[in-house]
């Protein structure tokens, strides 16, 4: 499993690829707030270069914010896999020309063999509300083409996936929130865990969110995601995320003391770093 940093993982068993998010291209803050943004194909063709990416199937979006989605087109041009992703998601890979026959919607609920891969997509819910997103709940309508403005990708829906692989299975649940009881009865080995937020939680909010996930899925490795600075570019060095949005260190004190007090294991991996898992 290779970790690009904010919520993009590649999970490869030796024969398929399937990426999870795509954003390589990390727009400064002032490009997100004034400008357009368009994939920088260079870093992408490096990255992909330099983790073997060549075997690539399948890319599932969690949701359509830029950040979790920009590069999708590019990378699915550039190495014939398919989009899955809600409507907006999928408005995102027209705007890029992905085929329409590498196009597939999902909105919840739907199982997907891709390889020795068996995806199922969960309803989620994005994190709450911020500066630099109150967008939740809109969506994208038309075929959105680069450049375009940042904020132009809405959220268009939030999902978690669940991967299963031979007797192994590994739950994505890129926000920070919780749907009760959506986690009823799934049990994952690793559980990736989106983080922004967990920061600035209150106890309560702290205490819920953790009894809806880890307790629930009962992993025996979890991975934060979602806590670096997505607006510093991948080939600069890794920084937490702005202190305006998070206090990375407090959110990564908060999640270790979780894990330490379960007897679960926890991994900060950096971007541009491979595991097995």
């Amino acid at each position: 499993m290779t970790y690009f940093g904010t919520t993009t993982l590649l999970f490869d068993d030796g024969r398929d690829q399937v990426l999870f998010d795509a954003h390589f291209t990390r727009p400064s803050l002032w490009r997100y707030i004034g400008g357009r943004g368009a994939t920088d194909a260079a870093l992408a063709d490096e990255l992909l270069r330099l983790h073997r990416v060549d075997r690539l199937r399948a890319i599932f979006i969690s949701h359509s914010h830029h950040d979790h989605v920009m590069d999708a087109p590019y990378i699915a041009n550039r190495c014939g896999a398919t989009i899955y992703g809600s409507a907006s998601a999928l408005n995102v890979a027209r705007g890029g020309d992905v085929p329409q026959a590498r196009l597939t919607a999902f909105s919840g609920g739907e199982t997907f063999q891709v390889g020795d891969n068996r995806v199922t997509v969960i309803p989620s819910l994005h994190s709450k509300p911020t500066i630099l997103n109150n967008d939740l709940g809109q969506t994208i309508d038309a075929p959105l083409r680069q450049p375009a403005r940042l904020k132009d990708y809405k959220e268009g829906g939030s999902f978690d996936f669940l991967v299963v692989h031979g007797e192994r299975r590994y739950l994505i649940r890129p926000s920070f929130n919780y749907i009760e009881g959506q986690l009823d009865g799934i049990r994952a080995d690793v559980l990736f865990l989106g983080v922004a937020g967990l920061a600035k939680a209150d106890a309560e909010t702290e205490t819920r969110f953790f009894a809806e996930t880890v307790d629930k899925v009962r992993p025996e490795l979890v991975i934060p995601l979602h806590w670096d600075n997505f607006f510093s570019r991948l080939d600069k060095p890794v920084r937490g995320m702005p202190r305006l949005i998070e206090h990375t260190e407090v959110a990564f004190f908060k999640l270790a003391k979780a894990c330490e007090a379960r007897d679960v294991h926890c991994l900060i991996q950096p971007p541009r770093t491979s595991v097995e898992v």
